[in-house]
């Protein structure tokens, strides 16, 4: 009885019936409902009947034979809404921003999004879209940079299709200025352009705006050589180069990094400076959470005063691979297998190796690992953790800090998750982070590849982009290859900044910038010092030799 009462009930038929409608995206079907439920008056309204109706009616927009009803309907609903005092959230004034730059009104598209404030709530990516999109259709480039500005204050961050069009509206107005930020701004936040996206920037370069835009005269090599380096490498931010025609060319790259087109030789870009410092900070800030603070505040001031290595090694991963047999155990001559591969890579310089102090205690015991742990030891090469401590944490830090490399399998999945500026930690892993292999007993490094996936500006002002290939295959995908024969006299021929000859050789992969703490290696002022606590309790310090050839 109570059953067959409930199903009578006007407001319950109602949702059922709108269900259906929205199932079968029936707009016709919907606005019959709902015009016989405002008839009846007997059916009270709530948010989610009106935000059932306003997506039914944002979505219908595209068919041409029921774009007027859509419209039409979808404000009055909306008014409706707000004369029966309910709030929006943030899908109605989606829904309803849709249903206005589908009638070509981005500025109230805008205002929408402006005024969502009021109803307590946050707007989202898709909530800007339709002003954004619909400013960029009209060719209005000052509006569509005031949306953008207004998602950057809301903490809104753009994706390629946005990019794509803020770049397209920028080169329909000739704004050439704006075309390099946003050609930029892909860059940084896009690792392999769609089919359109590259459409878009090969039209640039080939449009008469394209062609006029010159740059600066005098261009000081020195300068942009400085800010390739201090950028990680991959683009210098300075502006155009050169003047004229650009050159624009679909082709590939080899697996050593040669354009087949222009030989250039493209680079493995790392994050910038600024990016670096933030990622450190954050994970510092993480691991005092986590751990015991004195212990990791140690570790820092520790590091601060040997900041001279150029591989870190995640020593537990290096240590218990392929360890799960029977008789397997943590084996203390493979990682020394890794230890040596780095040291005669890297012109006899000593890594750094993290291992928590638990595992030291065991290696102590045996006669044959102890002498390759005093040896690690005798070298500065190693630094243990103290009990109760996760050793990722030490690990991590280290690599970045130091902008070395690190040599583990760990792909640090259960990181990016926490990590303040995860965006580009894939990015930070391509560049720094060394897989190893054993095969028939032999550990082999991988280093990291010799370029990126990224699109690249010269120092000679050329251009480099990257698609998506059609398939998992690498050789088939398409690169554009833009160049302007007067960029190579307009910038002095230097080098770029990163060496990318991808040799497989560890000092290939060093990053540049930090030639001033490898001079002050050299001349003994930073010698590191093992730190190693094996008991907890006291610490045993080692002094690193000469550079001695291990034993």
């Amino acid at each position: 009885m109570m059953k067959q009462k409930k199903t009578q009930n006007p407001e319950f038929k109602f949702q059922y019936q709108l269900n259906s409608c929205s199932k079968f995206k029936d707009l016709r079907a919907a606005i019959s409902l709902y015009d016989d439920a405002v008839s009846l008056n007997n059916t009270r309204f709530n948010q989610h009947h009106f935000n059932a109706l306003l997506y039914l009616c944002s979505t219908s927009v595209t068919d041409p034979s029921l774009k007027d009803s859509a419209l039409d309907y979808g404000f009055r609903i909306f008014n409706h809404m707000l004369d029966l005092g309910l709030n929006p959230n943030e899908a109605t004034v989606t829904a309803v921003a849709r249903l206005a730059a589908a009638k070509g009104d981005a500025d109230y598209a805008f205002d929408l999004v402006k005024s969502i404030g009021k109803y307590k709530t946050l707007p989202r990516l898709r909530t800007y879209d339709p002003a954004l999109f619909c400013f960029c259709d009209r060719l209005d480039a000052n509006k569509a940079y005031e949306v953008e500005e207004h998602m950057k204050v809301s903490g809104v961050g753009l994706e390629e299709s946005e990019f794509a069009a803020l770049l397209k509206v920028s080169a329909q107005n000739g704004r050439a200025d704006k075309v390099y930020e946003y050609l930029h701004k892909l860059r940084s936040s896009v690792r392999c352009v769609s089919e359109s996206t590259a459409l878009i920037i090969e039209e640039w370069f080939c449009s008469r705006s394209g062609c006029e835009v010159a740059g600066e005269v005098g261009l000081d090599a020195g300068r942009v050589k400085e800010e390739v380096l201090r950028n990680g490498g991959g683009w210098h931010g300075l502006g155009w180069v050169g003047k004229g025609h650009w050159i624009v060319r679909k082709t590939s790259v080899n697996d050593d990094g040669d354009c087949s087109s222009c030989n250039e030789k493209l680079v493995c870009v790392d994050i910038d400076d600024e990016e670096t410092e933030k990622f450190a900070q954050s994970i510092a800030a993480l691991a005092m959470e986590r751990e015991v603070k004195a212990h990791f505040s140690e570790f820092q001031g520790w590091l601060e005063k040997h900041d001279c290595y150029e591989a870190v090694v995640d020593g537990a991963n290096v240590g218990l691979y392929q360890q799960n047999f029977a008789d397997g155990g943590f084996s203390a001559s493979q990682l020394d297998d890794v230890v040596k591969e780095l040291y005669n890579q890297s012109g006899k310089k000593w890594p750094l190796v993290i291992l928590h102090n638990k595992r030291l205690r065991g290696l102590m015991e045996n006669p044959s690992s102890r002498k390759l742990v005093e040896e690690w030891m005798n070298h500065g090469a190693l630094y243990t953790t103290p009990t109760g401590s996760n050793d990722d944490w030490y690990w991590l830090y280290a690599a970045v800090k130091l902008r070395c490399l690190l040599v583990t399998n760990d792909e640090m999945r259960d990181h990016i998750f926490e990590l303040v500026g995860s965006d580009f930690f894939n990015q930070w892993k391509e560049r720094h982070q060394v897989h190893y292999t054993c095969v028939k007993g032999n550990m082999k490094l991988q280093m990291p590849p010799s370029y990126s996936l990224v699109i690249q500006e010269s120092e000679k002002g050329s251009w480099h982009v990257p698609s998506a290939p059609g398939s998992s295959c690498e050789s088939s995908r398409t690169w554009l290859c833009i160049t302007r024969p007067s960029a190579h006299d307009a910038v002095a021929t230097v080098s770029n900044g990163v060496d990318t000859s991808g040799n497989g050789s560890l000092s290939s992969h060093h990053n540049p910038s930090d030639c001033h703490g490898l001079q002050r290696c050299a001349n003994g002022v930073g010698s590191s010092d093992s730190h190693v606590d094996v008991n907890n309790t006291t610490s045993v310090t080692g002094k690193r030799k000469e550079r001695t050839p291990p034993s």
